[in-house]
């Protein structure tokens, strides 16, 4: 007999321990442990999905004639120790975890693993492709998983002619443009019991089941699969998911296999009427940046986590925990989106959310949990590299060549925040200044003598260094910084 551990994020009957359980010898637990499921710790909307997630996964596993422990406990050790007491079977299997402490922690409370299938490139394949390259580019990857998965290719060339059509997703909002709406799930019994325990109410856009996680996936693209490409940097008030899919959620915890989701958007592209623009751009996401986000979270290793390197130190910044603590429309926005639906895409986590944390030197490992926390989809693997690589800059360069410092203009030209915002993207200084410009530049002067020789950041400097007023946006930088660590700004 086995005890078949299944983690929140792997709620998939075809993939992981589950692919070998056998309905006579084996007796499957799920452990809703209290550290990782309080609600004061965790944004509820995400331990809703989560929770209600893995119970209607359980109760499908039910239905099949598995037995089924679904306990809480303190931790994830403890209720595993109580299963083995109820049970009396002493061997647990799991897939391996998604993050390095888990699988210490399960490792050391003797469970045993397989390889976790829950990405389509096994962790040695990655690490062989890394363990090769001066520079981790994912462009590079990302090429090299076309080919091996023989996804949008014609023989040996690409489909549409070029691997990459990102120069023709760039555009800002349309207007007077007219957003299809989304999908929405009913709530049930289960769905209901969990958000009442939370506090809150259920929340109708996301699925917590198999069953719903394909109607989302279904609905996306039949509805918004053709937009998503050009307007995937766009950012909007007008619409909170514009044509995302809205599927990372499923993926991340298992509900959807990244191998479906690619099967259906190549069935769905072949089918017509999808641009090759849009469907490359989805694609890349799932095949090329999941997955290297993934690979390089292991590659990179447990202390990765802990980089700081532009010694960032300043505590997390009041609007991240409370939107009301700031005037700027774009933030007071995504935070309150945040706080309603545990998710914003990815162009606010990069340009808005993580560019703040950069230019304000707030310190990465508080931004980092505070980032963990809030989304739906937050997993620690991908967490990690996204804040500490991508977007505090505070691994020294390791995964990219520059980091995603911007002012206000390129929030101005990619999104609709800026007009009805009481300061002005194109001021550096004064009291009406965007904030975002005023640190930007001050940003550069900081950090010249890091940044100065890199030659990816010479346009920069030279718009630095023709200046004329630097001294005052200086003084101004400080007076924001002091106004945004006040809340008052």
């Amino acid at each position: 007999m086995r005890l078949l551990y299944i983690p929140f994020d792997h709620l998939h009957r075809d993939y992981g321990i589950l692919m070998s359980a056998d309905l006579k010898n084996d007796v499957i637990v799920f452990v809703q442990s209290e550290r990782m499921c309080d609600p004061a710790r965790w944004n509820p909307i995400r331990l809703y999905f989560l929770i209600s997630s893995a119970r209607h996964f359980a109760e499908a596993l039910r239905a099949e004639g598995f037995t089924v422990h679904y306990l809480t406990a303190a931790t994830t050790v403890e209720g595993l120790r109580s299963a083995k007491q109820a049970t009396g079977i002493t061997d647990i299997y799991s897939a391996q975890p998604s993050s390095f402490k888990s699988e210490k922690m399960l490792r050391e409370a003797g469970v045993m693993f397989i390889p976790n299938d829950f990405f389509l490139t096994p962790r040695e394949l990655f690490q062989n492709w890394a363990s090769t390259q001066k520079s981790f580019l994912m462009e590079n990857f990302y090429r090299k998983q076309r080919e091996r998965l023989n996804v949008l290719m014609d023989g040996k060339q690409p489909t549409g002619g070029q691997w990459n059509f990102d120069k023709s997703n760039r555009l800002p909002p349309p207007k007077n443009y007219q957003w299809p709406g989304y999908f929405t799930h009913d709530p049930d019994e289960i769905d209901r019991e969990v958000a009442q325990n939370l506090g809150i109410n259920p929340a109708p856009e996301w699925a917590t089941d198999r069953k719903g996680a394909l109607a989302q996936m279904n609905y996306f693209f039949q509805v918004h699969f053709a937009g998503f490409g050009p307007y995937e940097d766009a950012m909007t008030s007008e619409n909170w998911a514009l044509h995302h899919s809205l599927l990372s959620p499923y993926i991340n915890n298992g509900l959807l296999h990244p191998a479906e989701v690619v099967e259906a958007a190549r069935v769905r592209f072949e089918q017509g009427g999808i641009p090759i623009e849009s469907c490359e751009a989805f694609v890349r996401q799932i095949i090329g940046w999941r997955e290297y986000i993934n690979g390089m979270y292991w590659f990179l290793g447990a202390d990765y986590r802990e980089n700081n390197q532009l010694s960032a130190q300043r505590p997390l910044l009041p609007l991240f925990e409370d939107s009301t603590r700031t005037a700027m429309n774009c933030m007071r926005t995504t935070v309150e989106g945040i706080r309603d639906r545990a998710w914003v895409h990815h162009i606010p986590r990069l340009m808005l959310l993580s560019n703040l944390a950069l230019v304000t030197g707030t310190n990465p490992q508080e931004f980092l949990d505070w980032m963990r926390r809030e989304f739906i989809d937050a997993s620690e693997w991908v967490m990690v590299p996204n804040v500490i690589g991508m977007g505090a800059h505070a691994d020294g360069g390791v995964m990219m060549t520059k980091p995603y410092a911007a002012g206000g203009a390129y929030i101005s030209r990619m999104s609709n925040y800026c007009k009805p915002c009481k300061y002005d993207p194109k001021l550096r200084i004064g009291e009406s200044a965007c904030p975002f410009t005023t640190l930007y530049w001050d940003f550069l002067d900081r950090n010249r003598e890091r940044f100065n020789n890199n030659h990816r950041m010479a346009q920069q400097y030279g718009g630095l260094d023709r200046l004329n007023d630097l001294a005052k946006v200086k003084v101004r930088a400080q007076e924001v910084l002091e106004g945004l660590t006040a809340g008052t700004i």
